[in-house]
């Protein structure tokens, strides 16, 4: 069976018609919205950008026929990594607009932004500082105690990246210190979802590529830290996700406007959403949130992610071999697997990692990254101790605590910093 049909049912079986997604649906937003109500605030990315305009027209043709109308002007969606100042824009913006519901048109920072300016709408007259929002379920709990809920919210994702019109999750970043944090709670889950994949085909080739292994970090992150039920339900899953990136990132950057491989890449990404819906992700993210000032959110954690695999190699051997097969099949790899063991093992799909980074032009080590110090190490090992982020290093297939967190994460930041996999230590 095609692949993409694959990955395709996977998604209608988790969402079934509360998400719309595939080439050419962007008429149905407007029915999406409709379900709840006829007035909607719209919440964009790329306002007065020439390449949006075509996607928000698409946006307006399709509420309009659907006898929704507008709440206001259109709301200017987030920055890069969602800066809180964002977050307070988006939610006055809503305020003053009171809509029936909120559509949000933009890549995963415009879709967080929007998700956490939600919750502040609903909340913030009661709990006015935004680092009581950050955590597991703390928006819920304060929603209960004050008998409230969140707007209606429809994501209509544009960018092939982070899943956040399918997520619980939502990151905020404090611009002042260059650290992002995190919602984890399904209230903030949108309420319905479209990605209408033709629209990633605006995509500049480095958002694109950042998108695709952001994407790889979900399903390969998830895939690491499980066991049990939930790795058996996850396992067909983030493979295939895995698989669909690793063999058509390099064909979207050859040949950007290529729709049946920006599908791929979009159904892909979308099983990276459903991945940390049953998973969660561990130590590239983490180390990415205090990369924000100087990467990417995808291409921090496809440096870092390598080297955590190396850290983690005596606990996955197995679910290694799985994903080094992919990157081996793609040309990525070119030893048995099968005859390496722990780190090793490791060492051998890691380079298979870096190998389809150095292809595309990502840096692979930390001082590859211009303006990096050794105070982002720094600022990476004292935000692995901050418990607002605890779950991370519990998701991890090898978990650490605030009292290990220097001497083996701070092995491994080491380790990237030079492209030295033989400087990170194991957990004997």
């Amino acid at each position: 069976m095609d692949k993409k049909k694959t990955a395709a049912e996977y998604l209608r079986s988790w969402k079934g018609r509360h998400y719309v997604f595939g080439l050419n649906c962007s008429n149905r937003l407007g029915g999406l919205a409709a379900s709840f109500g006829k007035r909607a605030s719209l919440v964009v990315d790329g306002v007065d950008e020439d390449w949006a305009k075509p996607i928000h027209e698409e946006a307006r043709d399709s509420l309009r026929a659907a006898g929704v109308e507008l709440a206001g002007d259109l709301i200017p969606g987030a920055r890069p990594n969602a800066p809180r100042e964002d977050v307070f824009r988006i939610a006055r913006a809503l305020g003053e607009q009171d809509p029936d519901v909120v559509v949000s048109i933009g890549g995963g920072s415009g879709i967080d932004a929007t998700k956490a300016a939600a919750a502040y709408v609903a909340l913030g007259d009661k709990y006015p500082s935004i680092d009581t929002y950050f955590g597991m379920g703390q928006i819920t709990q304060m929603l209960r105690a004050e008998d409230r809920r969140l707007l209606p919210h429809v994501a209509s994702q544009i960018a092939a990246a982070s899943g956040a019109h399918l997520t619980k999750y939502a990151n905020v970043t404090d611009m002042t210190t260059a650290q992002k944090l995190l919602i984890i709670d399904e209230t903030v889950v949108p309420s319905r979802a479209l990605f209408d994949y033709k629209w990633t085909a605006t995509m500049p080739k480095d958002f694109t590529m950042d998108g695709a292994l952001d994407g790889v970090s979900h399903c390969l992150e998830v895939f690491v830290g499980l066991s049990g039920e939930a790795l058996e339900k996850a396992r067909p899953i983030c493979l295939l996700g895995i698989e669909l990136i690793v063999n058509n990132l390099k064909k979207a950057i050859e040949n950007p406007k290529d729709l049946e491989v920006r599908e791929a890449l979009g159904v892909a990404t979308d099983l990276g959403g459903y991945a940390i819906m049953i998973g969660g992700t561990s130590g590239a993210h983490l180390t990415s949130f205090s990369l924000v000032d100087i990467l990417s959110h995808g291409r921090a954690c496809a440096l870092m992610n390598p080297y955590y695999m190396v850290f983690f190699a005596p606990a996955i051997e197995d679910k290694l071999r799985e994903v080094g097969a992919i990157y081996k099949d793609a040309g990525y790899i070119n030893v048995d697997l099968k005859s390496l063991k722990g780190k090793d093992l490791g060492i051998a799909v890691a380079e298979g990692m870096v190998n389809l980074s150095k292809e595309i032009g990502f840096p692979t080590t930390l001082e590859d990254v211009e303006a990096f110090t050794e105070g982002h190490i720094d600022r990476c090992l004292t935000a692995a101790k901050n418990p607002q982020l605890d779950s991370k290093l519990k998701n991890m297939p090898v978990p650490l605590s605030a009292e290990t967190v220097d001497t083996y994460m701070g092995s491994l930041l080491r380790a990237a910093k030079v492209g030295d996999f033989s400087m990170i230590k194991n957990v004997a």
